[in-house]
């Protein structure tokens, strides 16, 4: 196969940071949510409210910038990303007090970083030669952000306070525009592949495949929101255990968002190993192998507490982000390429904007039944997204 050159890795260092910022913006907000709750003296359930806005409008505004990407680029939306992002990262900070407040700069927050998925990607599904591993590695870097994130967030928190937290997500997301005027403009417009043009545009196929990534949206957000709170609440034997190696100087919230971030990290090897296999396997049974083993996880996860639970959270995310270039090649498959970025746009409005609702789902369902019964609803929204993808094979035929 084709090596990727000096200019392919120069793209793909220009979106895995950017890429790695997103996650890291929309992550840092789970990890702290405990410390919230008691800073603001409310309910878990209520401060986890505040963020709705944040995930909406990261989802539903993709499309928009999709399409502003296919005019004007990526470069340019880009850095517009990472100056709104730091602006309400700092905002946030400063108004870590008030919840109205907080939920404004929160909503902002989400509204610049639903730029860089329809950007980034869109970028790198017509500049670089091999779409799978390119959007592996870029996966790769979303999901370091994944890990980083609760860790991140939960040692500053530790040391210095929320407000802490979001003053250096500020200053972290601005470094960002820094790191783009360095670059060079890796775009070259109207530059399309002959071989990925003459396997997309197939109308059905994407339709479905919408159908299929909203699922899948719904139920990485919903596990996404809840699973620090739920390794905190869950995990005493394994919290007990690791304190006493430190001679008791851990808290719960350390020990739970630095779990998370391990359980994250090892969805970067899904991710490597799903960028590979997509070049060598039928994306669409790769795509179905890799969400049936979520389900049985995911469902187990509601069932048991401490070491179990880590290592089905860590199949479960093993599996689930894997899964992700597979799923980003087949939308290359199914879409012109000149309407690359709005099709990777439209992708993330159902994904993050309709998965945006999952936060309200969990909730409502962590109140009126049990934060248990999260995991029983997403081991069913992932059931029915295993049938979507059987309709989609079913529907291609043979490729």
């Amino acid at each position: 196969m084709e090596k990727l050159d000096n200019r392919d890795r120069s793209i793909l260092a220009l979106t895995g940071f950017g890429h790695f910022m997103a996650h890291v913006n929309m992550l840092v907000f789970p990890a702290i949510l405990i410390p919230l709750s008691s800073s603001l003296n409310m309910k878990v359930a209520d401060v986890l409210g505040l963020s709705f806005w944040m995930y909406l409008l990261f989802g539903i505004t993709a499309f928009p910038w999709g399409l502003a990407a296919d005019r004007w680029g990526a470069r340019n939306l880009l850095l517009l990303f990472y100056l709104g992002a730091g602006i309400c990262s700092f905002a946030a900070a400063f108004s870590i007090d008030s919840p109205m407040s907080l939920s404004l700069a929160l909503t902002g927050l989400g509204l610049f970083s639903g730029i860089y998925h329809p950007a980034g990607l869109g970028l790198i599904s017509k500049e670089i030669k091999r779409i799978s591993l390119g959007m592996g590695y870029n996966g790769m870097c979303g999901n370091f952000g994944l890990a980083v994130a609760p860790l991140l967030a939960g040692t500053i928190n530790w040391l210095w306070g929320p407000q802490a937290v979001y003053i250096f997500l500020g200053a972290i997301n601005l470094c960002g525009i820094g790191f783009i005027m360095m670059g060079k403009n890796h775009e070259k417009t109207g530059q399309i592949k002959q071989e990925v043009a003459e396997n997309s545009g197939q109308i059905t196929a994407f339709l479905i495949l919408l159908i299929a990534m909203m699922l899948g949206g719904i139920a990485y957000r919903g596990a996404s929101v809840i699973l620090p709170a739920y390794i905190e609440l869950k995990t005493p034997v394994v919290f007990d255990w690791l304190n006493f190696q430190f001679n008791g100087e851990l808290s719960k919230n350390l020990v739970a968002t630095s779990t998370t971030s391990f359980i994250y990290m090892i969805g970067i090897i899904g991710q490597f190993i799903g960028g590979r296999l997509a070049e060598k396997i039928d994306l669409r049974i790769g795509y179905l192998v890799f969400h049936s083993i979520t389900v049985p996880a995911v469902l187990f996860m509601s069932m048991t507490m401490n070491l179990p639970l880590i290592m089905l959270a860590l199949v479960y995310n093993f599996f689930l982000l894997g899964m992700q270039p597979i799923e980003n090649t087949l939308v290359s498959r199914y879409t012109p390429p000149k309407f690359r970025h709005s099709a990777y746009g439209l992708k993330f409005v159902l994904t993050f904007g309709v998965g945006a609702f999952a936060v309200k789902a969990v909730e409502y369902i962590s109140v009126q039944y049990s934060v248990e019964s999260v995991f029983v609803v997403l081991s069913v929204v992932s059931l029915m997204l295993v049938g979507t993808i059987i309709l989609l094979i079913i529907k291609t035929g043979k490729t």
